[in-house]
Parts: structure tokens; sequence; C-alpha cells
């Protein structure tokens, strides 16, 4: 199943240059030549969540995935890619990563280590490159949401050029 409606206010990217403003996550993807698609939605301030954003955009729940970032005692910090109406398992998340013991980053920390905010925090373009690991779940779909780097854009693409763009590791991380 894919979430990709054909409807005026959905966006095609290749390699062609764009007019249009671009988010870092873009301007990233289209560097690196992989191909994407797009889609913005009104953000409501008082609901950041990712099941917010697929009802905004019409999706499968499923096929949207959030990022969170977390801290492991042993390798420090990591990046979970999970569906939006799920949980981080911490102890799958911590045996996957080689972890005794992992706990979400508190959030006045998450700007100032990947350089984006809550509702907006995308795994493709963080200033430093984390261990990152997608739910296995992804792989079930031929493309899959993540955010664009900003609050209301959302970026979809194949789970497996997400994977190897940013060196991720699918595993089963979720409750």
């Amino acid at each position: 199943m894919t979430i990709i409606n054909a409807n005026p206010q959905e966006k095609r990217h290749t390699m062609a240059k764009q007019k249009e403003i671009k988010t870092n996550v873009m301007r990233l993807l289209d560097k690196a030549k992989v191909s994407y698609e797009h889609r913005e939605y009104e953000v409501d301030e008082n609901d950041l969540s990712g099941s917010h954003a697929a009802d905004e955009l019409g999706v499968d729940h499923s096929t949207l995935f959030k990022t969170l970032v977390l801290h492991g005692d042993k390798t420090g910090y990591l990046v979970c890619v999970i569906p939006v109406d799920e949980e981080v398992d911490l102890k799958k998340i911590a045996r996957v990563s080689g972890n005794k013991k992992t706990e979400m980053l508190p959030m006045k920390e998450l700007l100032p280590t990947t350089g984006y905010i809550r509702g907006g925090c995308s795994p493709i373009g963080m200033k430093k490159q984390f261990p990152t690991y997608i739910n296995e779940s992804a792989k079930e779909h031929e493309i899959i949401g993540v955010s664009g780097g900003q609050r209301g854009v959302q970026i979809l693409l194949s789970p497996s050029d997400l994977a190897g763009y940013i060196h991720a590791e699918f595993a089963d991380i979720i409750v």
C-alpha cells in the first residue's frame, strides 16, 4: 500500500532545480539524488503529533513515521524511526543498539543535539550522524513518510532509500 495520492498539493522532486523554497532535508536528498515527494499540511500548535499529520494528509497512520532521539548508556545518542501511533520499546532498542539501558532525550536537548525542534525532527540531516534504527514494519510499505525537517512538511520516500541514505538498520523496536 502506498500513501501517495494524486492531488494538487503534492509536489514531485527529482534532481531538477526547483524555484520553490526547500528545507535542508530536501536539499540534502536532491544533492544525493534520492527520489522523494513532499507534502505540506496545516500545523496545529496544540497537537504536534504524527497522528495529526497523518490525519491532515489523509494517509494511513502505519505509513507515517516519527523520529525519536534517545540516549544509550554505552553508545550515546541514537535515533528511532517508528510509526506515528506506536511507542518505542526501550528494552528492545537497548538490546539492538548494544546498550544496557536507553532513555528518551529530554525535550530541551533536542534542538542543540539534532538541530531540529519538536514536531519537525527528521532522521535526515541532523547536526551529527547518529546510529539510526527504523522499525521493521517500514519494509511492508512501498513508500513511507518522515518529517521534512520543519513542522508541516513530510517527505515521502521508499524505506530502503531512507535506510541507505542515513545508514539505518531495520529492527523490531516498538512495543
